[in-house]
This record gives C-alpha cells, structure tokens and sequence, in this order.
C-alpha cells in the first residue's frame, strides 16, 4: 500500500496537460479545491467527475495508477463515512434505521456520500498536478506566483524550493519505508497481528531508522546543493523561461467552465 501514493510523483510526457504552464496548473489545482468545497449537490459532483476524467484522458494518465493512488486513504474515507452517518441528526426527520440508541438519517447518508466524494475528487485532482508537472517546473511557478510578495520580505525562491522539495520527498521517503518494513519482516517483525497498541508498538523500529535516514538524505542534498554552488534565487537565471501559451487559456476557459456550472447547479 506504501507504494501505491502518488502523490509527488512525477511521470513524464508530452500530453497537453503536461505543456501547461505550471503557473496556469497549480492556479487551477487552486480553484478546483474551492470548487469542490462549494458544489453541494451530486448534479455538481456529476460535472467534476466528467472534469476530473476528461483531464486524466488528455493527459494519458493510467486510470489504474489513478486508483491505485486512492487505497492508501480507504480507512480514512471509511472513518468519515462512519462518523458522518452516525453523527449527523435529522432535523426533525424521521430516522432510516433505528436499533436501540444507534439511529441513522437521511442527512447523515448524504453528508457521508459527500464527504468520500469530495476527499476521493480532492486526492485525483492534486495528484494529476503533480504528476504531469516536473519539480524544476512546479518550483519556478511557485515562485513566479510568489513574486509579488517579495515587495514585503517574502523569500519567494526558497519557499518555492521548499515546498517542492517536501513534495518531492514524499515518493523517497515512502520507498524508504517499504525497504525498511521488508528488512524487519525478514528478520521476524510482525507488523499484522494484535490489537492497534500492539501494532503502534511494532512501528517504532521503522521510524527510528526513518528519521535517520531522512536526516542523511537532507544533509546529502544540503551538500550536493552547496557543490554545485547555489546561492538561492538572488541571480539565477533559468535554462526554459515560463511563456504563457494559447493551450494555457484554453485549459483556464475549460475550467472556469466547469466553475460557473457547478455553481449555477447549488441547490
């Protein structure tokens, strides 16, 4: 299941996704968690789907490597399924089902069916970001939308390299603990069996060797870095400099599209 996150993961092509200028993507990735946030019925999440399905086509995306990207958030999609159905009253209504002091309503069905919707859409819509958007492309269009900060002391560049290196790190470090769990497994760990404490318990041979780990990989990156002479973003120059394209306003218009017909569609 570690290796099934996706999330920061980079797969490249040369889909008109992956054209895109990242300033016009992570604008997009933007307004589209806004969106899905303020869709409130199944009729909007009908149009997102058609959205989200449309994008992952264009940009000739594996609708299985998509999938494979949404087990590792199962429980946690079941845990809000569970808590939204038993937690959420009727209004006034009459309950669906009743067994004792357990009561389940119709509210709490839908809230629950909109809560899965909306993390399932939200986990596919960041993904497809990052994996039709290289690092170098993801750090130079987060700090050309951070720029204009830098009039009030903001360190753009380094936030932008930041970001993107936690991102980035994220596919290393999940690697690292899959090598990590299969090594103690071999030497007779059990990290199955017992009840939740006893399973907590059995994590603590991996994080420590995580964490040290980790700290080598950043200092390694600190110093390769540092050889290479960077100095921040005071000075640098890039190799492919950003250019707005007709395909950029074409993907916009689609989207604000989509935005205007999922709001006219709220109940």
């Amino acid at each position: 299941m570690i290796k099934d996150i996706t999330i920061g993961q980079y797969i490249p092509g040369d889909s008109f996704i992956h054209k895109l200028d990242p300033r016009f993507k992570i604008l997009i990735s933007i307004l589209f968690i806004i969106d899905l946030f303020l869709v409130n019925n199944f009729e909007g999440y009908l149009y997102v789907f058609i959205f989200i399905l449309a994008t992952i086509l264009i940009a000739k995306l594996s609708l299985k490597y998509i999938y494979s990207g949404l087990k590792p958030i199962l429980i946690l999609l079941l845990i809000t399924a569970v808590l939204n159905i038993f937690m959420t009253g009727g209004n006034g209504s009459l309950p669906l089902i009743q067994w004792h002091f357990i009561k389940i309503y119709k509210e709490g069905l839908i809230i629950a069916a909109f809560m899965i919707i909306r993390l399932v859409f939200l986990i596919m819509g960041t993904s497809i970001l990052t994996l039709t958007t290289s690092p170098i492309e993801l750090t130079d269009g987060i700090e050309s939308l951070l720029n204009p900060f830098k009039k009030i002391g903001l360190p753009a560049h380094e936030l932008a390299m930041m970001m993107t290196i936690a991102l980035r790190f994220i596919p290393t470090l999940m690697d690292e603990t899959d090598k990590i769990m299969k090594a103690q497994m071999a030497r007779g760990a059990d990290f199955e069996s017992g009840n939740l404490i006893s399973r907590a318990k059995s994590l603590i041979p991996i994080l420590v060797p995580l964490f040290i780990s980790s700290f080598r990989r950043a200092d390694e990156l600190a110093m390769a870095m540092e050889s290479r002479c960077y100095k921040g973003g005071e000075g640098r120059t890039r190799m492919k400099q950003l250019k707005v394209t007709k395909r950029d306003y074409i993907a916009s218009c689609s989207f604000i599209l989509l935005f205007v017909i999922t709001i006219v569609s709220r109940t």
